[in-house]
């Protein structure tokens, strides 16, 4: 399966290959990263020597026009845009390093989540997108 990945800000692609590239920063630490394009699949690059504590909140950017991707929906998540199938989504990923939470939401509203700490955000994610 192909999944492409848009900033919802400037509509740059994220993935020209097959990693999603995102800069990620931290009390001074700014890191260029690479995410698993596959939704539930947790698997990051990190520069050589680059560590993310567990639990530690970073904040993700697009490498293109440097926005932030923090959600309205809840501030541990982040969004990006992504077609997969033909399909539009937006994709939502916790900003908690080693929390393993995400979210894809279809056009016709469709909630489809991953990763074993999802229960943390479901009920809000359900609240706040159907109200």
């Amino acid at each position: 399966m192909e999944w492409i990945y848009h900033c919802p800000h400037c509509r740059g692609m994220l993935n020209p290959d097959e990693t999603v590239i995102l800069i990620a920063l931290r009390e001074g630490h700014q890191l260029l990263v690479g995410l698993h394009p596959e939704p539930g699949n947790y698997h990051m690059h990190l520069p050589p020597g680059a560590v993310m504590d567990q639990g530690s909140r970073w904040s993700f950017h697009c490498p293109l026009c440097r926005t932030a991707l923090t959600s309205d929906l809840n501030p541990d998540l982040c969004g990006l845009d992504l077609t997969s199938g033909g399909s539009r989504h937006r994709i939502f990923f916790s900003r908690l390093a080693g929390e393993e939470a995400t979210f894809t939401l279809s056009a016709e509203g469709l909630l489809t989540n991953y990763g074993t700490h999802r229960d943390t955000y479901v009920e809000e994610l359900v609240q706040r997108m159907y109200t």
